[in-house]
Parts: structure tokens; C-alpha cells; sequence
């Protein structure tokens, strides 16, 4: 133990006559592990998001979406005036429930858009005819007031609630609860609540946009389809155009999640039968997941070997300094070898001198990457999460390629001839 300790010493000692030279050696190390750190930070951040969005969604849940057919937007070209009649129907979801036995509830759901009023205050919002359960699958709760009620929805009860940006935005100064709105041209609407802000989604798989729930207004979905209808009209120059879609998504739920894939292949079998233009898209939270959680793999995989480059190439800045260092000492090694130290001490020595070389190394670069995500978090808004194991496996990484790319140097220092050694000027 003495004797290790004693070449820990010595190791430290030559390492400081040249302060600069052991720097600028261990540089690919700083820099390799910093960027390990650093990236897995990222990447493990970004990944953790994109699975928060994605399971906001209900692993159990298959999102069925309306979808406006390619050849229905071609056959438009040249027209002043046409209706789309596409998408999903009450008559589906009544089907899905009748005839699938894994679903245990689906939650209907129309959005369009329209102009909201209140005095001077105006916004462009998205209408979203809903039910008592629609708020709870955008993951949000509210703030004031209370959501739409089955009693809203026998009623065709013109209350609205309001999306946290609506409200800031058509009641700058006033407390929106009880206040009246105009939705379009004729509606007049009540609100009875306002929904906590919530972050914009990026879009989650091929057929679900990225959304903006902000300046949502949730009003009962009986309302919706009394008041405005299944077509809605929007007039530009002159002609017009319109939309008939009963309902823009159906939010399916499974029973549990081994029955997910399987429901989801049954109801595209039953929706191909009634919609032959498949004008409408099947989206299962599970497999975006999985799809996530593989793609978090690979960039790790990708990452950690550009990563991994820089601290191969450290260990080469340390093998080719150290092959310096024993050219330099070879009058030292012969004078230790003839006081009697063998070639293993010789060798210990030198990798020991290494170890602490890579371990400096190291352990400036775990500093520096932990100091880099927080700040690229602050100026990019990315999240970032440290996990506890990645600092701690990139220093040992980078010890051991210190170690294994001194072994060389210090086996080569070892077999120097004594006799030889001694006589170098």
C-alpha cells in the first residue's frame, strides 16, 4: 500500500513540471466526457418529453382521427364553390362500442374554428364540442369554475369553458366566470370555467398535429352539433367552402394494454367497411411509446459513439505523451532498475501516472458536463435530465481508456535494457 501511495506521489510530481504538456494531453478526455455527460442529458430530456406527450395520450387508448382525403382536395381544384363530407360518424362510434367487446369507452369529440367575441376582445379560437371526460385526456384540470356536465349535454346548454390564452386574451381585466361570449355570427355562450395553461405539443407520430390547447372553448358536443351543425361554411373572395365532418376524433379506450394492438386491427376492419376513401387515421399511444423508447436507444447508440471517438482520441493524445515521457526518463528508468526495482514496479509506475492523468481528466470533464445542460436548457427551453449513473460510467470510461492506451508506454518503459537506459545522455 506504502508503495503505491508512493508512486502515486511520484506520478503527481512529474505530472506538475509540466503543467501544460499534461493539459493539453488530457484535453480529448475533458472534452469526450464532458460531451457524453452533456448529450446523454439532452438526449435523456428530450426523450423523457416526447414520452410525456405520447403517454399523456393513454397507453390504453387508440386515437381515431378525420381525415380530408387526397382525392377530395384534387377533384376541388378550379371549383368556386364545394362541400368535403368526409371523416368519422356517430353512427361509428356506436359501432365500435356495439360490436368490440375489449372497448370499454369512446369519447367523442368536434373542433373548427371560429371567431370569439367579447366587447372589443376578439380571438380566433378552436371549438371544441365535447363531454364531461374531455378534459381529463388533454392531461390538464382547471383553474376556476367547473367542466361541461352530462346535465350540459341533455340540456344543449350554451356554456363554454375557456382555454387558459381565450380567457387572458377576451377578459384582460375581468374574472371570466359568469361573463358572456359571442361564438360566430349568432351564439351567445356563457362561461362557467377556465382551464390551467398548458405547453404546446409537438406532434406525436404521423397523423397527430402539433396543438396548441390554449385557445381551445369546450362547449357540450350536443350544443355544437344544435347550434352550428355537422357543415360548417367559411366564405373567402367570393365563393365558398364547407366542411361536413359529424366528428373530428373518437378517443377509444381498451380494457388493458395487452388488447390495445389487437382492438386497434379490428377497428380499422370495421372503419374500412363503411369509409372506402379511408378518410381518417388510427393512432396507438403504445406503439408511439415503443417507437419513442427505440428511438431514445439509437440516438444513445449515436451519441455515445461520436462520444466515445473523442475519448479514443484522448487516449491516443495520453499513449503518444507518455511514449515522450519514457524517451525522456530512460537515464531515470536505468537508475531505478539498478537500485533494484523490476520491470512490474517500472510498469505500475508509468500506469500509474496514466490513471491519474485520464482520472484528471475525467473528473474535469464530469464537472464541465454537468455545468453544459442546464445551461443549454435555460437559453433553448429543451428539458434536460442528468441521470445519476452517466457521470459516473463516463469517468471510469475515461480512466479506463487512459489506462489501456498506457499500457504500451509503460510495458515498453519496463523492457528498456538497464545497462542501455544508463548510458543515454
Amino acid at each position: 500500500m506504502r508503495k503505491t501511495w508512493n508512486a502515486i506521489r511520484l506520478a503527481l510530481r512529474n505530472l506538475a513540471l509540466h503543467k501544460l504538456r499534461s493539459t493539453l494531453t488530457v484535453l480529448g478526455l475533458i472534452f469526450g466526457v464532458a460531451s457524453v455527460v452533456a448529450m446523454l442529458a439532452i438526449t435523456e430530456g428530450a426523450s423523457e418529453e416526447a414520452q410525456r406527450q405520447i403517454a399523456e395520450l393513454g397507453a390504453t387508448n387508440i386515437i381515431l382521427r378525420s381525415d380530408k382525403p387526397m382525392e377530395d382536395l384534387k377533384s376541388s381544384q378550379g371549383r368556386e364553390s364545394f362541400i368535403f363530407t368526409y371523416g368519422l360518424t356517430h353512427a361509428d362510434r356506436e359501432r365500435i362500442l356495439d360490436t368490440i367487446p375489449t372497448v370499454t369507452q369512446a369519447t367523442p369529440l368536434r373542433e373548427f374554428r371560429q371567431e370569439v367575441r367579447h366587447h372589443d376582445q376578439i380571438v380566433e379560437a378552436r371549438i371544441v364540442g365535447g363531454v364531461p371526460s374531455t378534459l381529463s385526456g388533454t392531461g390538464r384540470d382547471l383553474v376556476s369554475g367547473r367542466f361541461l356536465e352530462d346535465a350540459d349535454l341533455d340540456r344543449y346548454a350554451n356554456v363554454a369553458v375557456l382555454g387558459h390564452d381565450a380567457a387572458r386574451e377576451l377578459f384582460p381585466m375581468a374574472d371570466p366566470i359568469g361573463q358572456v361570449i359571442r361564438v360566430g355570427e349568432q351564439q351567445v355562450f356563457r362561461v362557467i370555467g377556465v382551464a390551467e395553461y398548458k405547453a404546446p405539443s409537438a406532434g406525436a407520430g404521423s397523423s397527430l398535429a402539433s396543438q396548441d390547447f390554449n385557445k381551445d372553448i369546450y362547449v357540450p358536443l350536443s350544443t355544437t352539433r344544435a347550434r352550428f351543425g355537422d357543415t360548417i361554411m367559411q366564405q373567402k373572395q367570393g365563393s365558398f367552402t364547407a366542411e361536413k365532418v359529424e366528428l373530428s376524433q373518437i378517443t377509444v379506450t381498451v380494457s388493458t394494454m395487452r388488447d390495445v394492438k389487437r382492438t386497434a386491427e379490428a377497428i380499422k376492419s370495421l372503419l374500412l367497411q363503411t369509409h372506402p376513401k379511408v378518410d381518417y387515421s388510427v393512432t396507438v399511444a403504445l406503439e408511439l411509446l415503443e417507437k419513442a423508447e427505440a428511438t431514445k436507444q439509437i440516438f444513445n447508440l449515436v451519441l455515445g459513439s461520436i462520444a466515445s471517438i473523442s475519448l479514443i482520441v484522448g487516449g491516443i493524445g495520453i499513449m503518444n505523451i507518455m511514449l515522450a515521457t519514457v524517451t525522456e526518463r530512460t537515464r531515470e528508468i536505468g537508475i531505478r532498475r539498478a537500485l533494484g526495482a523490476k520491470q512490474r514496479d517500472i510498469t505500475l509506475q508509468f500506469l500509474i501516472e496514466t490513471a491519474v492523468m485520464s482520472a484528471t481528466g475525467g473528473l474535469i470533464g464530469v464537472v464541465l458536463g454537468l455545468i453544459a445542460p442546464p445551461i443549454v436548457s435555460s437559453l433553448s427551453g429543451m428539458p434536460v435530465i442528468i441521470r445519476p449513473w452517466s457521470p459516473v460510467i463516463a469517468f471510469f470510461i475515461a480512466v479506463a481508456i487512459g489506462v489501456v492506451f498506457g499500457v504500451y508506454p509503460a510495458r515498453r518503459a519496463a523492457k528498456m535494457d538497464p545497462i542501455e537506459a544508463l548510458r543515454t545522455e
